[in-house]
């Protein structure tokens, strides 16, 4: 039985909003003949720095190669351990590996589902030289209280703001707060390329330098490489003019993302699950809308038959990956991680989505919570 279709995101709606500037950006990279860190990426940077608060911005490849640059810019050294969480999909742990460091993993609130302070500080020693925090679904980690910790230690922190574009904390942005902030540019974020694409900002002149040297090879002029660890990872004209159109549409869609988001919350409270709390301090964003619940799995299938679509962001934690098998890591009792990655479910939320959309959501999980316990 399919009462509707209504997908997770849906990408072609979200674009026709602004096909023709989107035709005109491309249009306008092609005609110059210009592809590769020109005049549109040099743009792009300056308008994301001043979205952000912060001095400089560094287009890069994508917002995974963004962590990796930003630790490898802090200069740390070989098998250097960086704090980070396991709930958040292995970007922080696939990046703190490739530059060479070794992955410290922190439990998370339950309620925010994002790095605890609490369990911050009980875990920091002197091995920890960085600390990488995830602001998850598009809601702010608490960057007051884990920067107090780690200033007193003089810890870097490294901002993973993939999904959390315009999201801010005690008026300050998401990648305003850490020695550097990452952004990826991935189609379905807030604010979305055509294909990959991430930036990292800071406003340290200094790391900013080294960083614009890392994401070409290491060279400090054309063909001369002055530091090491660099790489290929440019942001191209095409995907900076695209993102120049779209930025300024950010607030509005994130309005919209989050109305849909308060819809939700006050129509799912009376339900047996954990719905996400929406403030109004600008804090949240809703890149994603995820609830917990302990009948995931059963709960996802009955959606499907009523054709609404949900995904797991994300279902392993990353020390429970295949891939860490063998791998150096640490972690302490990482029971909450545990647990959120058992019950997360992530409805739809995207800003074209319709009120009668929103509303079939809301009708498919109430009438599947009373099911479950009649």
């Amino acid at each position: 039985m399919i009462e509707a279709n209504v997908p997770v995101n849906d990408l072609k709606r979200h674009n026709s909003v602004v096909a023709k500037d989107i035709a005109c950006a491309i249009e306008r990279v092609l005609s110059r003949g210009w592809y590769i860190l020109g005049p549109e990426v040099e743009a792009f940077e300056a308008e994301f720095a001043d979205f952000c608060g912060a001095k400089y911005a560094v287009g890069v490849a994508n917002g995974t190669d963004a962590l990796e640059l930003a630790l490898r810019a802090l200069d740390l050294p070989p098998g250097a351990e960086v704090a980070t969480v396991a709930n958040a999909g292995m970007y922080s742990t696939t990046a703190i590996r490739a530059a060479g460091c070794v992955p410290v993993y922190i439990d998370i609130d339950p309620k925010l589902m994002t790095m605890s302070p609490a369990s911050l500080a009980g875990r920091l020693d002197i091995n920890i030289k960085a600390i990488i925090v995830t602001h998850l679904y598009g809601r702010m980690a608490p960057m007051p209280e884990l920067t107090e910790i780690t200033s007193a230690l003089g810890i870097p922190v490294v901002e993973d703001c993939a999904q959390a574009h315009g999201a801010a904390s005690a008026s300050r942005k998401a990648g305003s707060w850490g020695t550097l902030g990452c952004f990826s540019f991935y189609p379905t974020k807030n604010l979305g390329g055509v294909g990959d694409a991430g930036a990292v900002v800071t406003s340290d002149p200094d790391i900013g330098g080294r960083l614009r040297m890392l994401r070409q090879y290491g060279w400090s002029s054309k063909y001369k490489s002055s530091v090491a660890g660099g790489r290929n990872s440019r942001l191209d004209e095409i995907q900076a003019a695209v993102l120049r159109a779209k930025l300024p549409r950010v607030a509005g869609w994130n309005a919209r993302r989050l109305s849909i988001a308060r819809f939700y919350s006050a129509a799912l409270a009376d339900c047996d699950l954990v719905a996400p709390s929406v403030p109004n301090d600008g804090s949240y964003v809703a890149h994603l809308y995820v609830i917990q619940t302990r009948y995931r799995d059963r709960l996802q299938p009955a959606l499907k038959r009523r054709g609404i679509s949900s995904e797991i962001h994300y279902p392993v934690p990353d020390h429970r990956q295949r891939c860490a098998a063998g791998l150096p890591f640490r972690a302490a009792v990482l029971e909450t991680t545990e647990r959120c990655c058992s019950e997360v479910l992530t409805m739809p939320c995207f800003p074209e989505m319709t009120d009668a959309e929103a509303e079939a959501v809301v009708a498919a999980v109430v009438d599947s919570s009373r099911r479950e316990h009649a």
